[in-house]
């Protein structure tokens, strides 16, 4: 089978690309100077010279809280576009299949725990990431309306919790949560430094899952795309407060020192724990435990770092 890949150079496609089903499949991973997601005739006219028979749509603007708050414009509009732009194409020129990614923080802030894809619009969004939420909402109903509308095209979206590990995106300002602390920690270890400020009171909770885990999960999608529900969960199925992963990450590196805590800091949700029931009775689960991802994760900073 021909796929298109998009966003192949991106932390979730790059662990695509590692994964040992990769070679499997006849994959297209254009970078943005051959495919321009926010032009739509460059998506059209490649789509309509390579015709793939599927698409997984993992490219984006991403980043953490403080990069989402900075650029609330910016993460909702090139993430629509983008996504608009591709999805329609495929459905103008009739590819048969899409395998979307979406994000957890689509869902209603309230709900915390045992979220359910059923939940989705059925109450306010966390407003750190509001412009980003809206944006992937926007692309995953596009792919449900399709679906529901032209009965030989299947455009199905995948939702998975936090993700962090080998490929992430290491930089203070614009980072996720887990590679910025590894970045801080290291340095502050190496410095010996007395303490890490951690925003908030570190009680919030959080589902993290290894990068390598997640590229498993959509090879595991798309070997079994026919049984796959219209929008599926991934995840761990359990969840760790912030200063657990703070601990963890201290261990990790090394860090002796302690933590000071930022009230005045935003925390974002207090939880978002998926539900995983769907993916669990198609028969995946993820395999790698947190302090081996994390020591992953600090061993491929390091490598970045060595150049």
């Amino acid at each position: 089978m021909k796929i298109l890949l998009t966003g192949g150079n991106g932390l979730v496609g790059k662990n695509i690309r590692e994964h040992k089903d990769f070679n499997s499949y006849e994959f297209l991973v254009p970078v943005s100077k051959e495919l321009n997601l926010l032009n739509k005739n460059d998506v059209k006219n490649y789509l309509e010279k390579h015709r793939p028979e599927m698409v997984i749509h993992c490219a984006g603007k991403v980043g953490g809280i403080q990069a989402n708050m900075a650029d609330m414009t910016g993460f909702l509009f090139d993430n629509l576009q983008m996504g608009l732009n591709l999805i329609s194409s495929c459905q103008e020129l009739k590819i048969p299949k899409v395998l979307n990614l979406a994000s957890s923080c689509i869902y209603p802030k309230e709900i915390g725990a045992n979220i359910k894809e059923e939940d989705l619009l059925t109450g306010l969004l966390e407003p750190t990431n509001e412009g980003y939420a809206v944006a992937k909402i926007s692309v995953l109903k596009h792919c449900d309306y399709i679906s529901k509308q032209f009965p030989d095209l299947s455009y199905k979206s995948i939702i998975p919790c936090n993700i962090y590990g080998r490929h992430d995106h290491f930089d203070l300002e614009k980072s996720h949560m887990v590679p910025a602390v590894i970045m801080r920690m290291t340095k502050a270890a190496k410095e010996s430094q007395e303490s890490i400020v951690i925003w908030g009171d570190g009680l919030a909770r959080r589902e993290f899952m290894y990068s390598e885990d997640l590229a498993d999960a959509i090879f595991f999608a798309v070997k079994n795309f026919e049984k796959l529900p219209q929008n599926t969960n991934i995840g761990l199925g359990f969840d760790y407060s912030i200063k657990e992963y703070y601990e963890t990450i201290a261990e990790v590196v090394g860090f002796k020192g302690h933590f000071e805590f930022d009230l005045t800091k935003p925390k974002g949700m207090q939880q978002k724990l998926l539900n995983i029931d769907k993916m669990k009775e198609l028969g995946w689960k993820s395999q790698t435990d947190l302090k081996t991802g994390l020591m992953r994760s600090h061993d491929f900073y390091l490598n970045t770092l060595r150049g």
